[in-house]
């Protein structure tokens, strides 16, 4: 099995699980895991179509060298299935960002503007958007045949996807896709993560002026509930933080060396983006594999709904004991809901 299978079965069992916990009743309130719900979802399915085209193309193809129709006509499909559903991906990833970016920011008013009406209407978005902006793709490349002769050197015509090169729509197609769908999203996560990172560091002072104001014995109470609610904000900061991190080294060369093709015409695209295109691709995979980790690492009630999960299906067995926790946090506020 290659290694792109081996991490597609992981990354399916671990957005398995991820949906499997966000779609439980204490975790699926918040529209933030709504968000983080359909991402998984995204994932799993980019993730299951690529396991049988990486043992066809990395096990099977170079055994039997037949490039026949079928499979050109299931590559065609490959690459336009993965790329609206990564699309989607990178659209729930900027909803996350922005819809942070906004329970921070305006969290006097999070609950007039994080509501789960706009939640829905970024989620259709985010699924509707990507077969728009994948249009030039669609009329871009295509089936084409090529003579060849087999181990008898007898002829035969062999057929591969490429794109045609010539004209207004191949340099369009280029455009959009590392612009639109790479690089302007990667600059508008770079300045909320900008944001978070700053908005992480003014919470971390402001957490050590109420250690020294708490020397009041008439202030200790509240601080004390001031302080849990400020660990629960900057914990799920953190855990975001990390998702659009991730993200950024993933889609980022991505966006430029799709920026370059477009520059600099088919031939850098061929011999330079297909170079490391196997790489970028691996990259995403894993990218889109490891969240489950994150999750688990860094949020409490995630891993205490995993638990809780598994007690359901008699595996508490294999688990160590932990002690229960109440973290309630008020859902009028529609921030996030993931706490650790």
């Amino acid at each position: 099995m290659s290694k792109q299978s081996k991490v597609c079965t992981i990354g399916v069992l671990a957005n398995t699980m991820n949906v499997a916990v966000l779609t439980r009743r204490d975790m699926a309130a918040a529209p933030i895991n709504r968000l983080l719900k359909w991402l998984a979802v995204a994932d799993v399915f980019v993730m299951l179509e690529y396991v049988p085209f990486s043992i066809y193309k990395y096990l099977l193809l170079p055994e039997t060298l037949d490039f026949s129709y079928s499979w050109a006509m299931y590559l065609l499909f490959h690459m336009h299935f993965a790329q609206i559903l990564h699309t989607a991906s990178i659209c729930l990833t900027l909803s996350l960002a922005i819809w942070r970016y906004i329970a921070i920011k305006y969290s006097d008013r999070s609950h007039i503007l994080c509501t789960e009406r706009r939640c829905s209407i970024a989620i259709l978005s985010s699924f509707i958007l990507p077969p728009i902006l994948c249009i030039p793709t669609f009329m871009v490349f295509d089936i084409h045949t090529q003579n060849v002769s087999d181990t008898r050197g007898r002829p035969e015509l062999a057929y591969h996807v490429d794109s045609n090169s010539q004209g207004i729509l191949y340099q369009l197609n280029f455009w959009v896709h590392s612009v639109l769908i790479k690089l302007l999203p990667c600059s508008i996560l770079t300045i909320i993560s900008l944001w978070l990172i700053r908005a992480l560091y003014s919470a971390n002072q402001h957490q050590k002026n109420l250690r020294n104001y708490s020397s009041c014995p008439a202030a200790e109470k509240m601080v004390k509930r001031q302080h849990k609610a400020d660990k629960r904000t900057d914990r799920t900061t953190k855990m975001l933080l990390a998702v659009l991190l991730l993200f950024l080294v993933t889609e980022l060369p991505q966006g430029i060396l799709g920026l370059m093709s477009g520059l600099l015409g088919s031939c850098f695209f061929k011999r330079c983006y297909g170079l490391f295109g196997e790489l970028m691709d691996f990259l995403a995979l894993l990218n889109g594999a490891i969240n489950f980790i994150l999750y688990c690492s860094m949020s409490r009630q995630f891993r205490q709904t995993f638990r809780q999960l598994l007690l359901q299906k008699h595996f508490a067995r294999f688990l160590p004991a932990t002690g229960s926790h109440s973290d309630s946090h008020n859902q009028n506020t529609y921030t996030v809901k993931i706490k650790r």
